[in-house]
């Protein structure tokens, strides 16, 4: 991707209009996370693009001083993945829903994922339909009250960091709208990355399912409810960062340290980098309350992308065949004109 020698700003991707969300919706903090965070990348503002589909999170591209296509409900990833193919060389963001890329759009999510194209997929995950007004989702938990299931869901809820891994994922990060500095040095992360990075974001819809998220950002009980991971240091968390995670047999497991015999030795150490997805899958999978919830970047691995790969083997094909171009395909073999 082309660096650029110009030290850019916030204001640099702010556009002069107003941005039409409803007030107290989790989509600003979004918003001023991603202004805030491309500048620190380098990256040419000209090379720049955001994709999206349908939906509330979706009309991210108008809000943007960049090149931008907002396309069809659940589409977005096709239309990213063509552009990103033919031009490796920009940072092409994807703004989504928990509906547009799990439902109608979630064949395309998983084999976007296992392609590893370089793509940057920002989920927001406020667990409802907002734009078609409320809805159910795929990540709505079991049991919810909404419009279209008077009487409580009976779907499993799907969770993005599981499908993510399970379609091989490169990248996966969960952050909190209400936390802009943590959002702004995922998002960072996210694009240095050389894969699809998916960040799944816990945002408010405040008019159809507000507080949606209530439970573990809260202010007063956030430091129990959930773990903010940082690679290469110890699994820890609560109010005075008296409690941590240990592997208990085959599974995860929150402990008080000093009780029971724990000691800051049993406790995990984050490794975003490794390989094996195994400790990555369960801590994308914890909930609240048998567990907190992760936060910050849960796996981060370097795999050939996809671009890379076809390019290379274009390049391969090239040099095997005696035609080099269209045009002396065009004119191999018998030619005649007409004058």
């Amino acid at each position: 991707m082309t660096q650029s020698n110009i030290k850019l700003t916030r204001a640099d991707f702010q556009i002069d209009g107003p941005v039409k969300w409803c007030a107290g919706c989790g989509g600003y903090p979004i918003l001023a996370a991603v202004q805030k965070a491309l500048p620190e990348t380098g990256i040419t503002k000209d090379n720049v693009v955001f994709i999206s589909g349908i939906g509330c999170s979706s009309r991210f591209p108008y809000y943007m001083k960049t090149y931008g296509f907002h396309t069809l409900h659940g589409r977005a990833l096709p239309i990213a993945s063509g552009l990103k193919s033919s031009r490796p060389d920009l940072s092409v963001w994807v703004a989504t829903g928990d509906g547009d890329s799990m439902a109608i759009g979630g064949n395309h999510f998983i084999h976007t994922i296992r392609r590893n194209l370089d793509l940057n997929i920002m989920i927001f995950n406020n667990q409802i339909y907002g734009l078609t007004k409320g809805q159910y989702s795929p990540t709505t938990p079991l049991g919810s009250i909404t419009k279209s299931s008077p009487y409580g869901t009976i779907e499993k809820p799907f969770q993005p960091g599981e499908l993510t891994m399970g379609a091989q994922g490169t990248f996966f990060a969960r952050v909190i709208d209400k936390e802009p500095k943590g959002m702004e040095r995922v998002f960072i992360n996210a694009a240095k990355h050389k894969g699809t990075s998916v960040i799944e974001i816990l945002q408010n819809c405040v008019i159809f399912n507000n507080d949606t998220h209530e439970m573990i950002v809260r202010k007063e009980v956030r430091d129990d409810r959930i773990i903010l991971l940082e690679h290469g240091k110890k699994m820890i968390f609560g109010k005075e960062k008296e409690k941590g995670l240990i592997i208990d047999g085959q599974e995860i497991k929150a402990v008080k340290i000093g009780e029971n015999g724990v000691t800051m030795d049993n406790v995990l150490v984050h490794d975003e980098t490794c390989k094996n997805p195994n400790i990555h899958y369960m801590l994308a999978r914890m909930t609240y309350p048998e567990l907190p919830v992760a936060i910050g970047v849960i796996r981060s691995v370097e795999q050939p992308t996809y671009e890379t790969l076809m390019a290379e083997q274009i390049e391969q094909v090239k040099k095997l065949s005696d035609i080099k171009s269209v045009k002396e395909l065009l004119y191999s073999g018998k030619t005649f004109e007409i004058k």
